[in-house]
């Protein structure tokens, strides 16, 4: 690898692929087992069957020059149970001249070639490599919370195990520090080496089954080890979380969810099921889809909850949400599908009338004397304040939209957040209910079956959402829009722009109102699952009205846009991913004053698309930016048109290209005078990285 030694700008990241704990681990109530799914408008695409060995748990991107690749690979250690293995490569591309990596608290180094040891569980590349690798092992079994160390109440059971024979285990949590002359995206890929399946956060070593269901632009991969014996049938199952995806509306929705059935004869304790990570879950195999709350659901309900990623993403007022609304959802999905009966559905909330669970405060954790308390008179107080926000509003709002809201919401979820968000839509009295339930012992009864019906029966407006015909801008300019066929070779996959990092993107989408009442509508860009841009308003049946929905991408890599059930795939590139290969200005002689055009002729740098903005910079500094797209292998022109008051010979420059325009016959404004280019801006930029790396290692 060469050397690097002019250091033109620095970015720092630091990335934790997983989220610190696990996201639902508490148990599933003995009383509410694993629930169904609901039933679909239209018909479920069949699913298919593949015997399993070596799997990759998500895309990679390879090649590209503004992107650090994190592939981990996985080892069983059969005769050896107690650990498993990881081998970490970090793909490094040229822009980046730091790294550093840190490992989880457990982790004991076998080997590693291209890292040094900087701390305990630290590492830096010694730029000897541009791939980096670094071997370790983790322990297997946790209880518990199933933290990074293993440490947990042998009484709780096994959150991750392995027997030996097989295993099922976290894929290992690593942050990433990053500093470099361009920002560059993180990206990570995992695979098992052997006989198993992984989705990204959750592996299982031993023999598979997969079985796979294609969902609206993604999938879910149910995995069926040979040493389970699963009650339900994968079609049963797979058609169950197929409809739970389609009925829930509430954003967040994975490209790939990754479902493990585990042998119900291990010391699990009290669990079911648990979810970890982003989308990955594993539940036991004699769950059913019966039960008045299938544990399948549930965790599926975990994996919408994009709010609740993290320890700290919900306060602790508001930590009763997760399971109070997992079970909830859970046992509504069960009851909608048809799968069980209103009888069901009532002896499932009704547990949180129980005295021990009735005197608790929600809001309040320490006067929770059992633990399982979220889950029953949560579930109850959460079903309560769904009933009431649909009759004050005559179906027209439900708590699905507060749902949707939080998971739209950067950083930790107060109390204020879903109590504001439940007046937002439906009123100050509804939030007068939820504050009676959550902020004191005052508990729900549960409500009839009429009364059922005549809050959750109600008709109700049914929007169409989708991508507009407009054109899709990008810092206001209006931008290329690409077939995947065009852009990879591949037919059927969503059409692709390539947007430069840091530029807004604007997003044109149309609402429909295609039911027999009128009603709200709720707008949304979604970006890898995230809601970052919403538009609400009311629609007449049968209308249709338009928002632009705007995005502005940080860092590079491969992102998902979905506007209803329309699919945009965005490639955010750095100014990397583009070459300027020439640059011409005519005329190159002009009176001051007078207009002179610069020409810029750029390529894509690599294999994919690429993005910029180019800087068309003089003696003056930047005097113009331009932005380009660019798909694999293509070249274009582009231009600016530039204006000098003074007479003299300028120099314009465009990336590492330069040429003279002569003004009235003057003298020429040096080479090394251009911002960007030349000894005294490279000698400056050294100096400066020199001195905050002298800084950084003080003391």
């Amino acid at each position: 690898m060469n050397s690097r030694v002019a250091v033109l700008a620095f970015v720092v990241l630091l990335v934790g692929s997983l989220p610190a704990g696990v996201g639902a681990l508490e148990p599933a109530q003995a009383t509410a087992s694993p629930v169904t799914a609901e039933s679909t408008a239209g018909p479920v695409p069949s699913e298919s069957l593949a015997s399993v060995g070596t799997n990759a748990g998500s895309a990679a991107t390879s090649g590209s020059e503004d992107v650090v690749l994190r592939e981990t690979v996985l080892h069983h250690r059969p005769d050896d149970p107690d650990v498993f293995e990881a081998e970490l490569t970090v793909h490094v591309p040229d822009s980046v001249t730091e790294l550093e990596i840190e490992l989880a608290g457990a982790a004991t180094v076998e080997s590693m070639s291209g890292f040094e040891r900087t701390g305990e569980r630290t590492f830096e590349w010694t730029e000897d490599t541009d791939k980096p690798m670094i071997r370790y092992t983790m322990p297997a079994d946790r209880r518990g919370g199933g933290d990074e160390s293993g440490v947990g109440s042998s009484s709780e059971g096994y959150t991750f195990i392995d027997t030996g024979e097989w295993g099922i285990v976290p894929v290992p949590d690593v942050g990433i520090s990053v500093r470099g002359t361009e920002s560059v995206g993180l990206e990570r890929s995992a695979r098992v080496d052997g006989p198993g399946a992984t989705g990204g956060d959750i592996a299982f070593f031993g023999e598979v089954t997969e079985h796979e269901r294609a969902v609206d632009g993604g999938r879910i991969r149910l995995i069926v080890p040979e040493v389970a014996d699963l009650e339900e049938s994968p079609d049963a199952i797979l058609t169950a979380l197929a409809d739970a995806r389609e009925r829930l509306a509430v954003g967040s929705r994975r490209d790939e969810v990754f479902m493990v059935a585990v042998p119900s004869d291990i010391d699990w304790g009290s669990k079911r099921g648990i979810q970890y990570g982003a989308s990955d879950a594993w539940v036991v195999d004699d769950a059913t889809l019966d039960e008045p709350n299938p544990v399948w659901l549930h965790e599926y309900v975990h994996v919408r909850q994009r709010f609740s990623g993290r320890s700290d993403d919900t306060a602790p007022e508001t930590k009763w949400v997760v399971e109070g609304q997992a079970d909830y959802y859970a046992g509504l999905l069960a009851l909608e599908s048809g799968r069980t009966d209103f009888g069901d559905f009532s002896g499932l909330l009704e547990r949180g009338e129980r005295s021990s669970y009735a005197d608790a405060v929600l809001s309040d954790p320490s006067t929770w004397d059992d633990p399982n308390t979220p889950y029953t008179k949560g579930a109850l107080a959460y079903g309560e304040i769904d009933r009431q926000l649909r009759i004050a509003t005559d179906g027209d709002r439900t708590l699905e939209d507060v749902f949707r809201t939080l998971n739209a919401q950067e950083g930790t979820v107060t109390e204020a957040d879903f109590l504001g968000a439940i007046e937002d839509n439906g009123g100050a009295k509804v939030r007068a209910v939820a504050e009676q339930y959550t902020r004191t012992e005052s508990t729900p009864e549960m409500w009839s079956r009429s009364q059922h019906r005549s809050a959750f029966d109600q008709e109700v407006a049914a929007f169409e959402y989708g991508l507009g015909s407009d054109p899709i801008e990008v810092g206001g300019q209006e931008w290329p829009r690409w077939t995947a066929a065009e852009t990879s070779g591949t037919d059927g996959d969503p059409d692709v722009i390539a947007v430069p990092a840091g530029e807004p993107v604007t997003i044109p989408s149309t609402v429909t109102n295609a039911g027999d009442r009128e009603g709200t509508y709720d707008a949304t860009l979604e970006v890898d699952g995230r809601v970052v841009d919403h538009r609400r308003g009311t629609l007449p049946p049968g209308e249709e009205t338009s928002h632009a929905l705007s995005w502005t991408p940080s860092d590079p890599g491969e992102y998902d846009i979905r506007v209803g059930s329309d699919r945009l795939t965005a490639v955010v590139r750095s100014s990397a991913s583009v070459t300027v290969t020439d640059l011409q200005v005519a005329p190159d002689s002009i009176e001051p004053g007078e207009p002179v055009t610069a020409t810029a002729t750029v390529e894509a740098a690599d294999d994919r698309p690429a993005a910029a903005v180019l800087e068309f910079r003089t003696v003056d500094g930047t005097v113009a930016n331009r932005s380009v797209a660019l798909r694999p292998g293509e070249t274009t022109t582009v231009d600016a048109e530039l204006r000098f008051d003074e007479d003299g010979r300028y120099e314009v420059a465009v990336g590492d290209r330069t040429a003279v325009v002569s003004v009235g016959g003057g003298p020429a404004a040096a080479v090394d005078d251009v911002p960007g280019f030349g000894m005294p801006a490279a000698l400056v930029a050294f100096v400066t990285a020199l001195a905050a790396t002298l800084l950084a290692r003080r003391g």
